[in-house]
């Protein structure tokens, strides 16, 4: 028979895996009732069978503990990443709380102290303004706020924060005005000694404020006055309204004309961190026509 006849042949051999799957059943049941009818003669078989595939077992158990650990691993890690994300999320949505409560905070100790600023001038009618642009350097010396001629605002009138004076209106517009603040070099505020009465010229120094003063110049020679004493606006000031606190004095010495006194003050006001502000809607010269009335009425 030729090489091509035999490979014929032995591709027409064929076995249906049903008919192998009953001869292993049988096997198996017959090793099974034989082993249970025969234990005693069939026992080295077992032990030897057992030294066999104890082990395979014992490794094949190693294997499989392993990969369930592998598993195990990767579904905790994959837990952890889950966890650390929703962490993440949540400690980002509480900084965001946290900065809106820190920004309410804020707002709410500069109303806070507007309220009292306006209880402590009640006298005078106000009204409350927001800081919304500012010169590019540390101090607010000149700044613009939201509220204009639409408002009542007018030049001339003044602006007081935080404790005291912050400064006048130097340009109205519609919905906006401009503010130029005490400490400004081109600043000049009639001043009196709340203790003396004597008088004195507040004047800015941007360069000065760095150490936290400014100048008082024009001081009575004899003038009783010493370290904190309170300066406030004096009654002769040409457009500023008289009693509104500016500051305390320091370094009180006589001047190089040796005519006069000079000094430092500190403002009550803090020029770096002003937000908001009240405006005065009186005029100086208002308030005078009006004590003019006043007077000759009696």
């Amino acid at each position: 028979m030729s090489r091509s006849a035999r490979r014929r042949n032995r591709k027409k051999i064929e076995f249906n895996p049903k008919y192998i799957f009953i001869l292993l059943f049988i096997a198996c049941a017959v090793t099974i009732f034989a082993s249970y009818r025969y234990k005693e003669k069939f026992a080295p078989v077992k032990t030897a069978f057992g030294n066999f595939v104890t082990p395979m077992q014992k490794g094949i158990n190693t294997v499989g503990s392993s990969i369930a650990n592998r598993f195990r691993m990767f579904s905790d890690i994959k837990k952890l990443i889950e966890e650390n994300d929703s962490l993440k999320d949540q400690i980002d949505e509480l900084k965001a709380q946290n900065s809106v409560l820190t920004q309410e905070k804020y707002e709410l100790n500069w109303y806070r102290e507007l309220y009292e600023l306006d209880q402590q001038y009640q006298d005078f009618d106000k009204v409350a303004a927001t800081v919304i642009n500012r010169e590019p350097n540390s101090y607010c010396n000149e700044f613009i706020i939201d509220k204009g001629s639409e408002d009542g605002i007018l030049p001339d009138m003044n602006v007081i924060s935080g404790n005291g004076l912050v400064g006048i209106i130097t340009e109205v517009g519609k919905n906006w005005s401009r503010v130029r603040s005490i400490i400004d070099d081109a600043s000049s505020v009639s001043g009196m000694f709340l203790t003396t009465s004597d008088t004195c010229i507040v004047s800015g120094n941007l360069e000065l404020l760095d150490e936290g003063y400014i100048n008082v110049r024009m001081i009575d020679l004899n003038a009783e006055i010493y370290d904190n004493y309170e300066i406030v606006t004096s009654y002769i000031s040409d457009k500023y309204l008289p009693g509104i606190l500016i500051g305390y004095v320091s370094n009180i010495r006589t001047d190089s004309s040796t005519m006069s006194k000079e000094a430092y003050l500190t403002p009550v006001v803090d020029f770096r961190h002003i937000e908001a502000v009240l405006v005065i809607t009186e005029l100086k010269e208002q308030l005078e026509d009006l004590d003019g009335v006043v007077s000759s009425d009696n």
